[in-house]
């Protein structure tokens, strides 16, 4: 098989499994526990907070662990208007998020909240000066995501952070930075967002775990669930203790490798455009300013049957963001590209572990199998 999905999920590496698999097998008692074999499973615990802080460059009581990214965004938007609510109702998105994040952007639209949504140009990427224009006295809150799922393009957000906090002192930022942690470098110390939410299974880790920055500025914030103060008090319920030490080791494996793994695969990207881009029938989407993330479309050719095609080869593409099904790109629509584009479209990404050959074996199949069946 070549998998080149990495952007829906990833192989967990040999770290992770190892975790998990000492997690269920042999550490698997209750953090809460006051006997020596729930305190060995808190001391686990502390320490792989440290090691999703380490990687995240966050201080490690800042960091507090979700079921996911979905998760860790639901908190930060419903919690920031939570909190925040009767400040202002109004809040500032971009036309190109997760659904995790639109969605829930809905609801509070129909709880009585306004909200801006940016448009991004015909690559993908959003302008500080559109947040800038947006910005007014009601805004609470600002969410952009890092690294956009699809297109691939990299937010300014050092820059969309300290515009908010200039203008809107009391506005909160929050980043999704699920397809950029690990992949495009950050520290949240000194990023300026007040709100990162990250996950695992995006990282080599297991799936099932994620985390939330909370930012020191934020002084308080509303629990996520009520029970026995988990999580500093933020996040009830036992710990997950396996999906969470793998996620840590994940993160501590892949930190040790970064720069080299993003250079591999930004080398790798760029020869795949290079060589793509001199194929007469296919189009090259959006910005691909991500090492790992390549929009591609073959006008005439609908989706579904590139996919079909590339799996009778053995390779795994997608058809956009996994995470929603049987619906035209959102993010391509917002983007400006023609119905045509869009229904031919399929997104291919990358990881540490791809390789040249891989995708010359993804070349060759779109130059011989799928561009000649384009109506």
């Amino acid at each position: 098989m070549i998998y080149l999905d990495n952007s829906a999920t990833t192989r967990p590496c040999p770290e992770a499994v190892e975790a998990v698999t000492n997690a269920l097998t042999e550490n698997w008692g209750n953090p809460s526990a006051l006997y020596d074999f729930g305190i060995r499973a808190a001391r686990e615990l502390r320490t792989a907070r440290h090691a999703v802080a380490a990687a995240m460059g966050a201080e490690p009581d800042r960091v507090f662990f979700t079921s996911g990214g979905t998760e860790a965004d639901n908190w930060a938007v419903f919690g920031t208007a939570k909190r925040m609510g009767k400040r202002g109702k109004h809040i500032i998105t971009t036309a190109i998020e997760h659904h995790a994040v639109l969605n829930c952007m809905k609801d509070l639209e129909a709880q009585g909240f306004s909200v801006t949504y940016l448009q991004p140009d015909s690559l993908g990427r959003i302008s500080p000066d559109a947040l800038k224009a947006a910005l007014g006295k009601d805004t609470i809150l600002v969410s952009v995501m890092m690294v956009n799922n699809e297109a691939g393009s990299v937010m300014p957000i050092r820059q969309m952070a300290r515009l908010t906090h200039r203008l809107c002192p009391d506005a909160v930022f929050h980043t999704d930075a699920v397809q950029g942690f690990l992949k495009v470098p950050f520290a949240a110390k000194t990023l300026g967002a007040d709100l990162i939410s990250v996950s695992s299974h995006k990282i080599h880790g297991p799936k099932g775990c994620g985390a939330l920055y909370i930012s020191p500025r934020l002084k308080s914030f509303p629990a996520l669930l009520q029970g026995g103060g988990q999580e500093g008090g933020y996040r009830s319920g036992t710990e997950a203790t396996p999906a969470i030490f793998g996620f840590a080791a994940a993160c501590a494996a892949l930190s040790a490798t970064l720069n080299a793994d993003i250079a591999h695969e930004k080398a790798l990207l760029d020869n795949v455009v290079s060589r793509l881009s001199e194929l007469d029938g296919l189009v090259v989407n959006g910005a691909h300013d991500a090492p790992h993330i390549l929009s591609l479309s073959v006008p005439g050719v609908p989706t579904q049957n590139t996919i079909n095609i590339l799996q009778d080869h053995g390779i795994c593409v997608s058809a956009g963001s996994a995470c929603a099904k049987g619906h035209r790109s959102h993010v391509l629509e917002a983007m400006g590209l023609s119905p045509e584009i869009m229904d031919g479209s399929f997104r291919v990404s990358l990881c540490r572990d791809t390789t040249a050959q891989e995708l010359d074996t993804l070349v060759s199949v779109i130059r011989e199998e799928i561009i000649p069946r384009a109506r």
